[in-house]
């Protein structure tokens, strides 16, 4: 396969996980916004941006931090990476340079994906931005099911890459957003708002369920960065997606006959990570703890680049 074949797949990959990611996102935080008082509401919009780090981009557009003006940018605004429109654009233009190779299913997910924001400038109330993030997460399910269904060789290996390397940043980010995501004054650990906080990163990752099957304590937040960090049974989590990456270039090695530094990397971090406790985690700095996890990410995705020559 040449090698920009394999980086337009794997960046397909990286932009339509993260778009749905975003969806999500986005989703959560109106419904956070909506049950929480007005300072905890800011605040959960504000951490919006802190997850997809944008907050110096949305800045420099001088308006307040408040729901219809983060919606907008985070959904509609091209001019940044942050933005769902942004990412689907992306996405679109690299299955586009690889269109043979894709099914019918899978191209039709990332155009009908990419119709929904056609012409679409503003969004009127909180029903159409539910309704807008819906329909991309519709059609980036109905993606990964076309990927699935897909032959199992070097095309869905190099998009589930990507989507691995992606899925792990983002839930990384996503809870080390707490950190960043301060209590209203008055607020008490463990009080409504704080409870509040915990579910929407949850209902982020499709995990609310997925909690009360495995703990049958109440919500926790030591349980839900349990949960998050190292139980491998949940799909986003960063136990899963290390695993699932080292799978992939294993698969990515026997095809091709080639090991090397990325295969080496990704090793390394899933038998770390499967050797971490997340009391040891809390104990010693969660904050840090992703941070340095974000940054091994990092280092990874440009080994894979590295690895696979993509341009």
């Amino acid at each position: 396969m040449l090698s920009r074949t394999a980086s337009s797949l794997y960046w397909l990959g990286r932009y339509f996980e993260r778009a749905d990611f975003i969806a999500r996102l986005v989703e959560a935080t109106v419904r956070l916004d909506a049950l929480s008082s007005r300072p905890a509401g800011e605040a959960a919009w504000a951490s919006a941006l802190a997850v997809t780090d944008t907050e110096e981009a949305f800045s420099a557009y001088g308006e307040p931090h408040d729901q219809e003006a983060i919606v907008r940018f985070l959904t509609l605004d091209a001019a940044h990476g942050g933005s769902i429109v942004h990412c689907i654009d992306r996405a679109r233009n690299n299955a586009k340079a690889v269109r043979t190779a894709l099914t019918r299913e899978a191209w039709t997910a990332i155009n009908r994906a990419w119709l929904a924001f056609e012409r679409r400038t503003d969004l009127r109330d909180t029903g159409s931005t539910l309704r807008l993030v819906e329909a991309v997460q519709n059609e980036t399910r109905g993606f990964e099911g076309a990927i699935h269904r897909m032959l199992r060789n070097q095309t869905t290996w190099f998009i589930r890459l990507g989507q691995a390397v992606e899925r792990a940043d983002n839930t990384a980010r996503l809870v080390d957003v707490k950190y960043h995501l301060l209590l209203p004054a008055g607020e008490q650990v463990g009080g409504v708002v704080d409870r509040d906080q915990w579910t929407t990163i949850l209902q982020t990752v499709s995990a609310v369920t997925a909690y009360r099957w495995l703990y049958n304590d109440g919500l926790r937040p030591a349980n839900v960065i349990d949960l998050l960090i190292g139980r491998p049974e949940l799909p986003r989590s960063l136990a899963a997606s290390v695993e699932e990456a080292v799978d992939i270039l294993n698969l990515l090695a026997k095809r091709t006959g080639h090991h090397g530094e990325a295969d080496r990397m990704a090793r390394m971090r899933a038998s770390r990570v499967a050797r971490t406790r997340s009391s040891e985690v809390i104990a010693s700095g969660l904050h840090e703890y992703l941070q340095a996890f974000i940054r091994e990410n990092d280092m990874l995705h440009e080994a894979i680049g590295r690895q696979f020559k993509f341009h």
